[in-house]
């Protein structure tokens, strides 16, 4: 019930937690570090899924499956891939009851696996471009999980794509970053900011990083996809070559992009309150619920009349349940609706129903609308689309409420606070974005890492004009404008 989750402004993290487990999104595993996402958990990743399988094969894209399992000696062959994810792999080295010849490692992402097969099936520039998805899941040997955010073994999609020149892949790279922005600006309701990664930040084995990085009502960032340029640093890896346009040989362009079921963390972090989850229409497994309220002499009636606007919400397209329940308290079934984040309900009792009317009520901000039965469909959409919008404006003013323009090291210091000093719950919780001017060094970036655990999050793509001054962690030239913060 919602009456027993911590409230944000005690324990954020434990807030969470509660929200997560008491919500049924998903549960503790036996496997230490990962986690069983339970039907409703699911069902809320397929939406989200859906969409962006969606808007993939829009833009061209092909689904493919690669195996799970990945030679040792792949991620060998690229230096500082390995090298990036060797503290978080997990490796297979008996199988059948005998010890392999050659030890493999449980996926952590697959450009390896995926350049090996692009090797046998790339010889001319006719065979280009591969645009390729996988949906599947991988394993990082995690020492600090949170459900959602970050386990052990986690659920994702991966594209990976070959093309004939790196203008191709620039723009490739770019295009996904946007296919991720709008997605989840769009469908999630969460604003984020897409930008360039730091060399320090960027991904094992990229030339360039861009990420899209959100911020959570505790006002950390939290990574919310990223999208890769690796050049052609897996193609000389991996001897993946292609005969040009004018008969020479060239190693094949490529990129790679991700998300992953973090978005479900992202969302409950975004929207939710005191009372359980909030989800945006367009994410809920239930876009409205009819609560009945009755007693025994009158129950038939008024289910018949919940069951008729039921159907009339059904052939208007909207995805609706009826609550059956005759053992709990109407109050109690409000409140565990709510703790669920269904956007709409609808409450129906014998004097609605004896004046046409029923009780619309808005999850976002538990505002009442009586109602003329005959106008539920219509009026179910209108305020569907207006949680929608709400939800996504809601969160881009908090965050543009919590993002400050910080001129000097001093500064970053005080508003972030010294790198222990991290409180329990909102109320308390310093910082946020920080949008500061920056030399470009990794030394700046380690020492307000070392001291805040402020991190470098991202160079804004729209915000890179007129960068003149000083880096605000040094006073040395500024060459970039970048937003640090604490993040996840």
């Amino acid at each position: 019930m919602a009456e027993k989750i911590t409230p944000r402004n005690v324990d954020y993290s434990q807030w969470y937690i509660d929200i997560v487990l008491k919500a049924k999104l998903a549960d503790y595993s036996p496997v230490k570090g990962c986690m069983v996402i339970r039907p409703r958990g699911f069902a809320i990743w397929e939406r989200i899924q859906a969409e962006m399988d969606r808007r993939f094969k829009e833009t061209g894209h092909e689904n493919a499956y690669f195996p799970l399992l990945i030679p040792m000696s792949f991620l060998k062959k690229e230096a500082e891939h390995v090298e990036g994810f060797a503290p978080e792999l997990a490796v297979v080295t008996h199988g059948g009851g005998e010890e392999l010849e050659e030890p493999y490692c449980i996926r952590p992402t697959s450009e390896t696996i995926i350049w090996a097969m692009y090797k046998n099936w790339i010889q001319s520039w006719r065979d280009l471009p591969l645009l390729y998805n996988q949906w599947c899941n991988v394993l990082r040997w995690e020492k600090r999980t949170r459900l959602f955010l970050r386990t052990t073994e986690f659920l994702w999609q991966e594209g990976h794509t070959a093309h004939e020149t790196e203008a191709e892949a620039v723009e490739e790279t770019l295009r996904m970053l946007e296919v991720y922005r709008s997605t989840i600006e769009e469908h999630l309701c969460i604003p984020v900011l897409a930008g360039l990664k730091s060399d320090a930040e960027k991904f094992a084995g990229a030339v360039r990083t861009y990420s899209i990085e959100a911020m959570m009502q505790d006002k950390k960032a939290l990574q919310a996809g990223t999208s890769h340029f690796l050049g052609q640093n897996f193609a000389k890896a991996f001897d993946v070559q292609f005969q040009t346009r004018d008969g020479k040989l060239d190693h094949v362009w490529a990129t790679s992009w991700g998300t992953s079921t973090r978005l479900v963390g992202a969302v409950i972090m975004t929207h939710s309150d005191d009372k359980g989850l909030v989800l945006p229409p367009s994410l809920s497994p239930e876009e409205v619920v009819i609560v009945p309220i009755f007693k025994n002499d009158n129950k038939a009636a008024v289910f018949a009349c919940a069951d008729g606007i039921k159907g009339a919400l059904k052939s208007s397209g909207r995805r609706v349940t009826l609550d059956t329940d005759d053992q709990n308290s109407p109050g109690w079934k409000f409140a565990e609706w709510e703790m669920r984040g269904v956007p709409l309900r609808i409450e129906l009792g014998p004097r609605d129903m004896e004046a046409g009317n029923v009780v619309m009520v808005r999850r976002d901000t538990s505002e009442k609308i009586t109602v003329r039965a005959g106008e539920v469909p219509a009026k179910a959409s209108e305020l569907l689309a207006a949680i929608q919008a709400n939800l996504l404006a809601r969160a881009r003013a908090y965050r543009d409420a919590n993002t400050r323009d910080i001129a000097d090291y001093e500064g970053m210091k005080a508003f972030f606070g010294p790198a222990g000093e991290e409180a329990a719950g909102i109320g308390e919780a310093k910082g946020g974005y920080a949008r500061a001017l920056w030399c470009g060094s990794r030394e700046c970036e380690a020492m307000l890492k070392a001291e805040t655990k402020a991190t470098l999050r991202c160079m804004p793509l729209d915000d890179q004009e007129a960068v003149h001054g000083s880096c605000a962690l040094c006073g040395q030239t500024a060459r970039h404008r970048a937003i640090f913060a604490r993040s996840y």
